[in-house]
């Protein structure tokens, strides 16, 4: 999605300061971040349109078990083939395969990225399985409905924009050293849901679901440790990309920005 044109954001001012645990916070945006998304393109790519049906499967506490229905199986499944469809994917497929990583037989790496991304796991130990890496990172939960976790991608969050259920208050940037532009691809945000705040939260913007998940399971399949945290470099942009293991599936997975044409941000 090309910003300006199949997307427009508006990023009026930058948040202040709130602590972990507070909802308090200054609305430094009047408006919502996006003003304009073309939703007929967005449904007019596979991903994108499987992706969509993917947002309300899930229960957004933690501690509350997931019932996935036969429907919402089959969901996963045509999402999954979908994104193996994808010039991105099968470039990611192949580097995991070179490593040794990953089994070229699709049909044994599409099991792989099932496992990773939506394999339920029990993220509250006293609770039944509620959580998976999927919705941790594509849909966003809450911790006992108390704390927002997760949500790090763009379609949800204007998804949820919609429908008044995001409130969007301000971009963050480090020591005022810089501001992002309009049509950056990574963005570190402030924002309500539901009435919770998140602090800050970091998100890709524009980019389509097949290279987040790409990027984000090779990261995730590099290494054993319980935090991976790569360095590159993606236009302009030095990120810093970092994955959580949860067993043998993502925890979360988010960009964080280290700098913009060699600024601090």
């Amino acid at each position: 999605m090309k910003p300006g044109k199949d997307y427009k954001i508006n990023l009026q001012g930058k948040a202040g300061f709130v602590a972990e645990g507070s909802n308090n916070a200054r609305d430094s945006a009047r408006a919502p971040l996006f003003s304009y998304v073309d939703e007929k393109k967005l449904k007019s790519m596979d991903t994108y349109a499987h992706f969509l049906n993917l947002l309300d499967n899930y229960e957004m506490s933690t501690g509350v078990t997931e019932h996935v229905t036969k429907e919402e199986l089959q969901e996963n499944h045509l999402f999954l083939d979908a994104m193996l469809k994808t010039e991105v994917m099968k470039c990611a497929h192949r580097f995991l395969v070179c490593k040794g990583l990953a089994q070229s037989d699709p049909a044994q790496f599409k099991s792989q990225l099932y496992d990773i991304w939506f394999k339920l796991y029990r993220r509250d130990k006293n609770g039944g399985e509620d959580s998976c890496g999927f919705e941790h990172v594509f849909v966003g939960e809450t911790k006992y409905g108390k704390e927002i976790m997760g949500l790090h991608n763009w379609v949800q969050f204007y998804h949820q924009e919609k429908h008044n259920h995001v409130d969007y208050k301000g971009y963050k940037a480090r020591n005022n050293k810089d501001t992002p532009d309009e049509d950056d691809h990574v963005l570190n945000l402030q924002f309500s849901w539901n009435g919770l705040v998140k602090p800050v939260g970091s998100c890709f913007i524009g980019v389509s679901p097949e290279f987040e998940v790409a990027l984000f399971t090779i990261v995730f399949c590099l290494s054993d440790e319980r935090v991976t945290k790569v360095t590159v470099k993606v236009d302009e942009y030095l990120l810093e990309i970092v994955v959580y293991r949860f067993g043998c599936s993502i925890g979360t997975s988010y960009p964080k920005m280290i700098s913009s044409n060699n600024r601090d941000f």
